[in-house]
Parts: C-alpha cells; structure tokens; sequence
C-alpha cells in the first residue's frame, strides 16, 4: 500500500478526500486503485467508504453520480484518514485502516501484518490508543516491539492527537515521502513510497489537506467594484466603499496607470477595504483590470466584481 493520509480538525474528512485527489493528479505510480476511508464525527459516529479501482473518482457516489465528494455529515467530520495505492488489493478492504470510536489507524505499506503478538500492527496501535495511551505513545509502544515489520502507520483520534512514525525496516527504503503539518486546531500527516515525486509529493498534499482544514483567509466579506468606478492615487492601495457595499473609489499607489489606458493590477492584493473611515479588511483576491484616463472600464473581462476581503491582523 503506497499512501495514508491522517487528518484531524474541521472538515478533515472533505481534506483527506482532497489531499488524495491531489496526490492522484500529481503522482505516478502505484496510485488511482483501491483506497480505503474512514472518518469519525464529532458525536462519536464511525463512517467507512472503501473502492478496488479509481481512487477518489469511484470512492463516493450520490445516487446515479460516481466520483462526488463526500457527504456533509463525512466532509465535516473532525477526524479521517485514508490508504491509497493501486487496483485490485485482497478483501477485506479495511483490514489496511483500524478504526473504531477511539480513532483511526492508517499508513502505508503493510500495516495489517501481525506483529510479535499475533495481532495486526494497526489494530495493536488502535488498542493501545482505547487503553489510554497518546497515538505517538501507541505507535511508539508497537513499533519499537517490532522494528522489522514492513509497516508505517498514522495515529489520531479524539484526546489522542495525531503521530505518524515508519518502522526502522520502512524507514530505510529510497522511495519514501512523508509530512505532517500544524496549525490552530487541526493536524494532518501523510506517509508514502513507489510513488513519484518522492519527497516533493508529501507536503504538496498535505497543504491541501491543511488548506481545507486552516484556510488562510477567512471571508469577512466582498467589495463590489463596477465600471466606470474612477481611480486615484494614493498613499496605499484601497476600495473606498459606499453604505451600501459598493465602492466608490479606487486608491493605488501607482501614478502610471492614472492616465492613458493600461492592463493592470489596479485593484492590488491585499488592498485595504474602507467604508465611512472604518478599516473592514483586505482584499484577498486581485482582478485583472482595464482602466482608461482614471476609470475603471473592465475587470477580469466583467462590468462588475464581488472582491472577497478577509479581516486586517
């Protein structure tokens, strides 16, 4: 098995769906067939999704549709993890991801063989986690009792937190991938071989698990500019606003595209966002401008935008 995939914080379940997704279009290799999922709801619920072949495109469905996201009550969940790898693995497919009430074990190459106890070494680290123990605790607890299993697992689960860690025998091989990422409340990992981009792959999916979990901006808003808005200069970038949302000037700090016509960056990045002297935020995305003696004619070939704009730190 070639990729897991822990996540845990909001929306973990639509970030590991996501970050597999990702690692589908940008990997190759043993990739795209069987994945197995499972996610825990914030009132305890267990839900499985498991498919032999095509990965997140077979994954889910909806009625007549193949290949949807998933559900709400799935995508929301605060814990999820994931196993990837390619088509046709032997059944019981989730034989390859532990999961109960106390959390979610996955990891890639074969975390389902037993270990010195005769018990799966997933299913040891999801029982150390239901006696007490972190997931850094349990997979350190299993894995050091069996340093030669052909195993690399993932750990978390409600009060446990999330540790991933490989086997010294799978920490040795030339083809891994692995990350894990934090930020305020939420947590992913992936661990991986036989695919490519070997080191590179890893944090590419989990920033997009993380993006989904932490996004970097959150909306407080959206500045309506519509041609014809005119264009000033200024001492800073801004988006005058009106009372009632829409703006009514346009600052910029370049004094070339105040006359003449130009293809500019008229609204900038991170342009504050003003109405009646109150700073609101920044605008968070930059539209593609064409403006002509101090107006604005179009943007981003429209007559009118809605600038989303997140809250100044």
């Amino acid at each position: 098995m070639t990729v897991g995939i822990g996540a845990a914080g909001p929306n973990a379940g639509l970030a590991v769906f996501r970050a597999l997704a990702a690692a589908e279009a940008v990997g190759d290799g043993a990739i795209g067939g069987f994945a197995v999922f499972a996610a825990l709801t914030a009132d305890g619920r267990l839900f499985r999704a498991e498919t032999q072949r095509g990965g997140t495109a077979t994954l889910f469905t909806e009625g007549e549709t193949t290949g949807t996201p998933p559900p709400a009550q799935v995508a929301t969940a605060p814990f999820a993890a994931l196993m990837s790898s390619g088509p046709d693995r032997p059944e019981p497919l989730f034989q390859f991801l532990a999961a109960s009430e106390t959390g979610l074990v996955t990891g890639h190459r074969l975390p389902n063989t037993p270990g010195p106890d005769g018990r799966p070494v997933n299913e040891a680290v999801l029982r150390a986690m239901a006696e007490g123990r972190s997931a850094e605790e349990a997979l350190d607890l299993v894995l050091e009792r069996a340093p030669l299993i052909d195993a690399g697992m993932i750990a978390l689960g409600p009060r446990r937190g999330l540790a991933a860690r490989n086997s010294q025998l799978v920490a040795a091989r030339p083809d891994l991938g692995s990350a894990m990422f934090n930020a305020e409340g939420a947590s992913v990992a992936v661990l991986h071989n036989a695919i490519t981009p070997a080191a590179e792959l890893a944090p590419l999916v989990a920033a997009v698990a993380l993006g989904v979990m932490a996004p970097p901006h959150a909306i407080a808003g959206h500045a309506v500019v519509r041609a014809g808005t005119p264009l000033a200069g200024g001492d800073a970038h801004r988006v005058i606003l009106g009372p009632d949302g829409v703006a009514t000037l346009v600052e910029t700090t370049d004094p070339l595209i105040l006359s003449g016509r130009h293809v500019c960056a008229a609204i900038y990045l991170g342009a504050l966002v003003v109405r009646e002297g109150t700073l609101l935020g920044r605008t968070v995305m930059e539209p593609n401008v064409l403006v002509e003696d101090g107006r604005i004619l179009r943007m981003s070939g429209k007559d009118e935008v809605r600038i989303p704009y997140a809250r100044a730190e």
